[in-house]
């Protein structure tokens, strides 16, 4: 174990036990960065009020610190420990402890991160997009931060399911198989744009439907036929999938995103599940009739008026809705998928669906006790104007026009730069584009996926500041270095030494990253791992300007700061890697 947030929880806890008794050993050590030392440790004043009920008299918590530290076993570890204040513990880490653990990930594959003792099975649900209907801008988010989710997990040894709920299903399926017809299903053959420009085919068949009653008729009985499982309607609606799944793996190519067609449970996969889900429902006696509907009164969730709050799990005229869908989903994985802990990567706005969703299965007996469901919200993409990013026109802006244009502005900023070297024209169009879609998922992925952020091409594209092109840029950088020295960053082995601050703040930063990676993926909060990745770039760059590593006094000092540029390297690229970000060799 590298990481020395939990390498001193462990002793701190291990003197609370000799301390306290046994029944402390579990207790929460609080230890937190400090400015007065490397880490802090603050339990003492949370034992105040338990070991006053136990000892009868008033304890002070500066005593409870003396206490600690008096059985604190931190030989070989810390340089110093003090006291100070009410009975914060500063804990100053030993230099040969922080260059011992570098040396530890530097020779470790995985960097000093172990994988999961117990892997769990993690369903993370994101992307959803509409078929027959092109990805916006709204999809960008929970598209590539379901993607870093799974990453992670992955890097952690759990057991992840990706699974793409895409909406497959439903009443504009009549409209739109209909449209089919009238175009011609060779044209979807041909993939001809009159139904592979998806927007345009959907937005055709709307206003026909709108407009033509003799349309709409049709369409209304495609509807039934469908339900029904009529074949040539399948078939048909089997062409739409296909034109869709073949437009949605170009944009999640582009995107570097690791969806497959595998990965696709959309909403027709529970369709014969809807009616078993009704019906359990109605047989636990959780669910009634109102109003001529079939539904469950959730307790807790109530109206403006503080009428109950139903969720509504069949139209009064038969019909399902995607509330019934989302609960036979929860079911299929509760009873079929068995899964320890699904995330659905979802915008902020369905948070009440959710809740009363999870409710109701609750209700219901389909989620365990160890079982997690959670809603990983996304906050909406703004433009610079502070509202939903449209078109100037007012309408959605596609994805991948989108894409375009942060690529053409990416290399513009591109062709500014001093670069390793020349570039012929196919290189420079891998970098420009790696660049380019690199700082947009990198923009998205630095703020906390609950929260609103500003589409700012500007600042994103930028080779300044918190950015993903910032930090590809220190990662060519320091293989510039490499090629300098002539040697492959594999080779440089140390050993590593720390004598000066800012080789051991940089050594100190790269030993938290499994820390970092651990905290993403329990709080499905990908931005923690940006902001270490930033920070550590940070520390590199401090490192850089202060610790000469080609010109370094001595052959010691000059391969132990080698091999500190190795491990950064290596920490920043799989750091990125797990972020979706790619890592151009050179810039």
């Amino acid at each position: 174990m590298s990481d020395p947030q939990l390498v001193l929880a462990d002793r701190v806890r291990a003197a609370l036990a000799a301390a306290f008794g046994p029944s402390f050993a579990d207790t929460d050590p609080v230890i937190r960065p400090s400015q007065f030392a490397d880490l802090q440790a603050n339990v003492a004043m949370s034992l105040v009020k338990p070991l006053t009920q136990e000892r009868g008299e008033k304890q002070n918590p500066r005593g409870i610190a003396e206490e600690i530290v008096a059985r604190l076993d931190v030989d070989g570890l810390v340089s110093k420990v003090e006291i100070s204040g009410p009975g914060f513990i500063n804990l100053t880490l030993s230099d040969e402890w922080i260059a011992g653990r570098a040396q530890d990930a530097l020779a470790d594959d995985r960097l000093g991160v172990p994988p999961a003792e117990h892997p769990q099975k993690v369903i993370v649900e994101y992307s959803s997009p509409n078929v027959a209907k092109e990805m916006h801008v709204g999809h960008l988010r929970t598209t590539i931060v379901g993607d870093a989710i799974a990453r992670i997990g992955e890097f952690l040894g759990e057991n992840v399911v990706r699974d793409n709920h895409v909406g497959d299903w439903g009443t504009p399926f009549g409209m739109l198989i209909e449209q089919l017809l009238d175009v011609g299903v060779d044209a979807a053959e041909r993939n001809d744009s009159s139904v592979s420009d998806l927007t345009a085919f959907y937005q055709a068949a709307r206003q026909k439907f709108d407009s033509d009653p003799g349309f709409a008729e049709r369409s209304r009985t495609r509807v039934v036929k469908l339900q029904a499982g009529d074949p040539e309607t399948m078939r048909l609606w089997q062409i739409l999938v296909d034109v869709s799944k073949r437009y949605f793996n170009h944009v999640y190519a582009r995107l570097g995103v690791t969806l497959t067609d595998d990965d696709i449970k959309g909403e027709s996969f529970y369709n014969d599940l809807l009616a078993p889900t009704a019906q359990e429902l109605t047989d636990k006696g959780i669910a009634e009739i109102s109003d001529g509907a079939l539904v469950v009164f959730p307790p807790g969730f109530k109206g403006r008026e503080g009428d109950p709050l139903p969720v509504i799990v069949r139209k009064s005229d038969g019909g399902y809705n995607y509330s019934t869908t989302d609960l036979a989903t929860i079911r299929y994985r509760s009873d079929t998928e068995h899964a320890d802990r699904v995330i659905y990567v979802v915008g902020a706005p369905q948070s009440l669906h959710f809740q009363m969703a999870f409710a109701v299965a609750r209700m219901a007996g389909w989620v365990n006790d160890g079982m997690v469901l959670e809603h990983a919200e996304i906050g909406n993409v703004l433009g610079t104007d502070g509202k939903i990013l449209r078109t100037r026109a007012g309408g959605t802006v596609k994805l991948a026009e989108l894409l375009d244009e942060a690529v053409e502005r990416a290399g513009a900023e591109f062709d500014k730069l001093n670069h390793d070297g020349s570039f012929d024209a196919a290189e420079r169009e891998a970098i420009v584009e790696a660049v380019g879609i690199g700082a947009v998922k990198y923009a998205d992925l630095s703020v906390a996926r609950d929260s609103e952020y500003i589409f700012d091409f500007d600042r994103m594209i930028s080779f300044k500041g918190n950015t993903g092109p910032y930090l590809q840029y220190a990662a060519t950088r320091i293989r510039s270095i490499f090629r300098k020295a002539g040697v492959s960053p594999d080779d440089a082995h140390g050993p590593i030494t720390v004598r000066e601050p800012a080789e051991r703040a940089l050594a100190l930063h790269l030993l938290g990253f499994g820390a970092a990676v651990k905290s993403a993926f329990e709080t499905a909060e990908p931005h923690r791992l940006a902001t270490y990745l930033f920070e550590l770039a940070s520390a590199y760059t401090a490192f850089y300007e202060n610790c000469p590593v080609l010109k370094a006094p001595d052959d010691e000092t000059r391969q132990s700061r080698l091999a500190l540029c190795a491990l950064t390297l290596r920490t920043l690229v799989t750091g990125l890697g797990l972020l979706g970000v790619p890592t151009p060799e050179r810039m």
